[in-house]
């Protein structure tokens, strides 16, 4: 009976912690990797958090001239803070060039980040596109 209660405690313990992994997806089937896109607006929000960072911004539509929100899939906090990204970095209201991998899903607004510019200052990080 003890053997079978340690097997069991084993199981729960090992299934457990794989859990968090079955919910990452491939960024391959979220955003086209072979194709890019650059975006420019104002920052909304930036979210540093786990799993990954997001930052939303505010961009004119070409078409229409209407404000478009859009997502921005970026890295995690961790793998952003060793090169230097902290969650004050990036301030709602700072104008943003922005290239990435554009989503899979048509008519989403969202990217996976590659790169961006901040013009005031000439920040950058990443691939760029200028």
């Amino acid at each position: 009976m003890q053997a079978n209660r340690m097997a069991l405690v084993a199981c729960v313990a090992v299934f457990g912690a794989a859990a968090p992994l079955l919910g990452h997806h491939s960024l391959s089937s979220t955003y086209f990797m072979n194709q890019s896109a650059t975006i420019e607006g104002d920052l909304v929000e930036f979210a540093f958090r786990s799993p990954h960072s997001f930052v939303e911004l505010n961009v004119k539509d070409r078409r229409t001239g209407e404000l478009v929100r859009w997502s921005v899939e970026w890295g995690s906090p961790n793998r952003l803070g060793r090169q230097g990204i902290t969650r004050e970095s990036l301030k709602p209201g700072d104008h943003v060039i922005i290239h990435g991998q554009p989503s899979r899903t048509e008519g989403e607004h969202r990217l996976h980040m590659q790169g961006f510019t901040r013009p005031a200052d000439g920040w950058k990080w990443g691939r760029n596109t200028d």
